[in-house]
């Protein structure tokens, strides 16, 4: 897939993928990200992957693009089919989303949790 990043606004809630492995080409721009509690910027060209079960988070530091591999897919393209095609409309749902997707991806343990 490709992912484009419009760089504003926060980064997305840290989370994580229990079995699955993401691996990231930054294809345009910078992106911004914190894998296992280490921030790094990648540059147009890098090349990072996010191990299964590490917990992360990112955005572009301006205006990206990356090309992003997930293995194995599992459900991936059904989560973000829903995820902007019918999104959760209350927390109730939100945690029914969350609980049918848990495979894919999880919210990440606060600190101290």
């Amino acid at each position: 897939m490709e992912a484009s990043y419009s760089g504003e606004g926060s980064m997305p809630p840290m989370h994580l993928h229990p079995r699955q492995t993401e691996r990231f080409e930054v294809l345009e721009g910078r992106i911004e990200a914190v894998i296992g509690g280490a921030e790094r910027a990648y540059e147009r060209g890098a090349v990072f992957e996010v191990p299964a079960g590490t917990a992360h988070q990112m955005r572009g530091d301006g205006p990206a693009r990356t090309r992003w591999e997930v293995t194995p897919a599992l459900r991936t393209a059904d989560f973000f089919e829903r995820m902007y095609t019918a999104p959760p409309q209350n927390a109730e749902e939100g945690a029914a989303f969350l609980e049918e997707f848990s495979e894919e991806f999880r919210l990440a343990p606060s600190e101290g949790s």
